[in-house]
């Protein structure tokens, strides 16, 4: 026959046990494992909401590794979710595989997560269980400034057994006399002695009560308050509909620092405790510590590791410690194998303290269809979702590197940012990406809540980019469109080019329609690199260029200083992409309305002064056409200011326009020798940040032809008295054979 557990004063504990634990605790989860061999319960009731019942026999199913989570959410709106974690060293898990391993009655006893996923938001300021932490509170008035060294002292390392729960029960009865509780702590309480009576009611002789330790001291049946009373609390409770489904863990997201409430400081100590027998605590736990510093390049012999070893157990004994902790076990890592340096230390601390393990789910874990594909579409892509960041190199010429891009970018337009762009991770014009694979738990809430959109990736991706093409303006199309290309979702893009067309036809913002002409060149362009070019494109390029052609003069007739830099911009940028295109038609009708724009007398000088250059580049004037216009906007009687805002505009682009052009040269230097000394002082800053484009190199040369030139009348004239024929004809043999045209 079992022996009854150690009693609490008042307790019927030989048929009801209350065992307070903490969250992932293994120090608790020994003592449960303890006690309920001892028990040998009828029925074992854990901490819970009861949504998770179904989900036992896949947390306990050999498939399933810690650590993984519980995920209930409302099916109407998954935002509103709720994660239950799950590791090794949870009491929850060992009280789970416990049961389910012996046969035993197994339930979940908290309220319902219907009700708690339906809790106003107007009482969100209660939502908290209590308001300080009882942990705290304790190792304080135990004389400790850390709560969880204390908790180390009296639980962890002392590897109570099932008397530690009187303890715990009584001191938490303790705290509770003068801790006020929310009205969710009250509610989620009456739940549990619900279940309670229930179980007791069905003829259960044991039960066993694992939940957490604030709330041990009201569910001992000897002092439940009234059914009644417990009825009236749970009475009118709003609920949602809600579903349910494992999900893989990751010991970051146990860690405190996570933000989850009930996480621990280091996830990996704590599992460490539990896994390992208690003799080989302090050495293996300095084995880990010196293979992680060995991968980081120091050094760490094995003899080092035992002189860490002892020390440890020495500043324990020194401590008064029960065994060497992870303050002990730290301080002689650092004395020892780090050379007195915590610097090195701290470089495998993420690894060291908690870890990069990521719990794995059995197949039949319930899924939404969504979260399916997902996981079929990883393994056919040979790729595997860890919790450690996992760089990964393709190369776009490759069929199976290729769907891969195609996964990553899908799942980045459902919000699912698995997989992050490295260097080069996101480009149409090249064959290589790289990308950083993280999986983090939240993604799952991620792939639940894009299901809504269709069964598929490809399908929901589509569906998401359709739907945002919608209501999209234009700039928000382009970006649209090229997601689209990167995806691979054909239907999307025609979609949105459609959307683009339509747009444009009923935009009366010129500029809208410049920004967009430069993007969406480079996707007609490039987008044949992933095989996925289209003429569609093309065609809303041009019909886009047209409507800017048209509107361009209007646009540029009354331009400020700040309007004209903007239009400069503006006017480059299309440059750019009808350069992309390469289509006569296209280019000839941008070309003439540039043209247009340089006749103009009343454009602002910064404008037209970029027209003509982009005129003289593109072969559309002649060279004598463009010194012509630079002699009239640099002449005596033109306005100096507007002058140098022209040539800040015409010197736009390759410095060898001036190298090359001594006539050209010596106009800007004869025009700046000229102006009178005030009107120097205003230009100065317009002429400088005009040559300020130029390499360093450039002006150099630059400056090396001004010093060139004749001063005087003969201005426009290069000195050529110092060269010397008869060198260069030893060269020209050599020039002719490089241009393919002498005789070898």
């Amino acid at each position: 026959m079992a022996r009854p557990l150690p009693s609490v004063p008042g307790a019927r504990l030989t048929e009801v046990a209350v065992l307070g634990i903490r969250h992932h605790g293994p120090g608790s989860a020994r003592a449960v494992a303890a006690a309920l061999d001892r028990m040998t319960p009828d029925v074992v009731l854990v901490e819970g909401p009861q949504e998770l019942e179904p989900l036992a026999e896949l947390l306990a199913d050999r498939s399933a590794t810690p650590p993984v989570a519980a995920l209930v959410y409302a099916r109407d709106d998954v935002t509103r979710a709720a994660f239950y974690p799950f590791a090794v060293f949870s009491p929850e898990y060992v009280a789970v595989t416990y049961a389910l391993a012996a046969d035993i009655e197994l339930g979940f006893m908290d309220l319902p997560a219907a009700n708690m996923l339906a809790w106003p938001d107007s009482e969100s300021d209660e939502h908290a269980e209590i308001r300080t932490d009882p942990i705290a509170r304790l190792s304080e008035a135990a004389g400790f400034a850390d709560p969880e060294r204390w908790w180390e002292d009296v639980l962890e390392h002392r590897h109570p057994g099932a008397e530690i729960f009187s303890a715990v029960t009584g001191a938490m009865a303790a705290l509770r006399e003068s801790e006020p509780d929310s009205r969710l702590t009250l509610v989620r309480e009456a739940a549990m002695r619900k279940r309670i009576r229930a179980a007791l009611k069905r003829g259960a002789g044991r039960v066993a009560v694992i939940c957490g330790a604030w709330h041990a001291p009201v569910l001992d049946p000897a002092g439940f308050p009234s059914v009644k009373s417990d009825n009236e609390l749970l009475a009118g409770l709003e609920k949602v509909r809600v579903a349910a489904t494992l999900v893989p863990w990751t010991s970051s997201r146990l860690a405190l620092r996570s933000g989850y409430g009930a996480g621990v400081a280091s996830p990996a100590w704590y599992r460490h405790l539990f896994v390992t027998p208690s003799e080989d605590t302090v050495p293996s736990w300095m084995t880990r510590v010196a293979r992680l510093l060995r991968s980081g390049g120091y050094d760490c012999s094995p003899a080092a590791v035992l002189e860490a070893t002892r020390l440890a157990e020495t500043l324990a004994a020194v401590r008064q410690r029960p065994v060497a902790g992870i303050h002990e076990l730290d301080d002689a890592a650092v004395a020892v194998l780090c050379e007195g340096s915590r610097m090195r230390l701290s470089a495998v601390a993420e690894d060291l303290y908690v870890g990069t393990e990521m719990g794995s789910i059995p197949d039949g874990a319930p899924a939404v269809p969504l979260a399916r594909d997902v996981d079929a579409t990883i393994r056919r892509l040979r790729l595997v979702k860890t919790a450690e960041a996992n760089v990964v190199d393709l190369d776009l010429r490759k069929q199976s590197h290729l769907e891969r891009s195609h996964l990553f970018h899908r799942l980045a337009i459902l919000g699912i940012h698995w997989a992050e762009p490295g260097l080069g991770g996101r480009s149409l014009g090249t064959f290589k990406e790289t990308w950083v694979l993280e999986w983090k738990p939240e993604f799952e809430i991620s792939v639940i809540e894009a299901a809504a959109h269709g069964a598929t990736v490809g399908v929901a991706s589509a569906a998401v980019l359709a739907g945002a093409a919608e209501t999209a303006d234009l700039s928000r199309l382009v970006e649209l469109i090229e997601h689209g290309m990167l995806a691979d979702l054909p239907d999307a893009v025609v979609g949105a080019l459609d959307a683009v067309r339509r747009r444009a036809a009923t935009l009366d913002d010129l500029g809208s329609l410049m920004r967009a002409v430069e993007p969406l060149a480079h996707i007609s362009r490039y987008g044949d690199v992933r095989r996925q070019g289209d003429q569609a494109t093309l065609e809303v390029v041009a019909g886009l260029v047209t409507r800017v052609a048209i509107g361009l003069p209007a646009a540029c007739a009354s331009l400020d200083d700040d309007a004209a830099a903007d239009m400069f911009d503006q006017v480059a940028s299309v440059h750019r992409g009808v350069a992309l295109v390469e289509d006569r038609e296209t280019v000839d009708q941008w070309l003439g309305a540039v043209s247009s724009l340089a006749g103009m007398r009343s454009l602002h000088g910064l404008v037209a002064g970029y027209a003509t250059r982009l005129l003289l580049d593109a072969g559309w004037i002649e060279r004598d056409e463009a010194f012509a216009a630079v002699s009239r906007s640099l002449s005596r009687g033109a306005d100096p200011g507007r002058g140098a805002m022209w040539l800040d505009g015409f010197l736009t682009g390759d410095a060898m326009l001036l190298l090359h052009d001594p006539g050209l040269l010596a106009a800007i230097d004869e025009w700046l020798t000229d102006v009178s000394d005030g009107v120097f002082d205003d230009l100065l800053p317009l002429v400088r940040r005009a040559f300020s484009r130029y390499t360093a190199a450039e002006r150099r040369m630059i400056g090396a032809e001004v010093k060139r030139l004749e001063h005087g009348a003969g201005r426009q004239s290069l000195v050529t008295d110092d060269i010397d024929s008869v060198r260069g004809d030893l060269v020209l043999p050599t020039v002719a054979l490089l241009l393919g045209s002498g005789d070898e």
